[in-house]
């Protein structure tokens, strides 16, 4: 029973993912600007929503899928996701010139979602033949 909630919990997360790409991650202060995971001043910190989009996108189609070969390569693909995602936070919230950012929800919804997903893919359900 909890491998199949686990399943909708999953693919909920990747779209919860998705969404959390365009919110506010950071609030920089001192530029009077929002940062997304599209959009950082003059692309310094890159565009992370680039590369998470697809992945979230790959892992909501294996997540459905019932095949092992999908399971398994979905274990790859949410651990990479989660690897990038701890990656992208450091760098949107650390902290330069002595000045800290805001963080914003985006942010905590795109750590939180990538977790959910790793954790769906690592219990996946899968039928039992007798």
């Amino acid at each position: 029973m909890f491998p199949k909630i686990l399943k909708w919990v999953g693919a909920a997360a990747c779209i919860i993912l998705i969404i959390s790409l365009f919110l506010p991650w950071g609030y920089y202060a001192d530029l009077k600007q929002h940062f997304t995971g599209f959009y950082s001043y003059r692309n310094e910190y890159g565009r992370p929503g680039v590369l998470l989009l697809p992945l979230a996108s790959i892992a909501l189609l294996l997540i459905i899928l019932p095949q092992v070969w999908a399971k398994r390569v979905n274990l790859f693909v949410t651990a990479f996701m989660v690897g990038y995602a701890i990656k992208s936070y450091v760098l949107f919230t650390s902290c330069y010139n002595a000045y800290c950012p805001e963080k914003k929800e985006g942010i905590y919804l795109m750590i939180f979602s990538t977790v959910v997903i790793l954790i769906a893919s690592i219990f996946p359900q899968l039928k039992r033949f007798h």
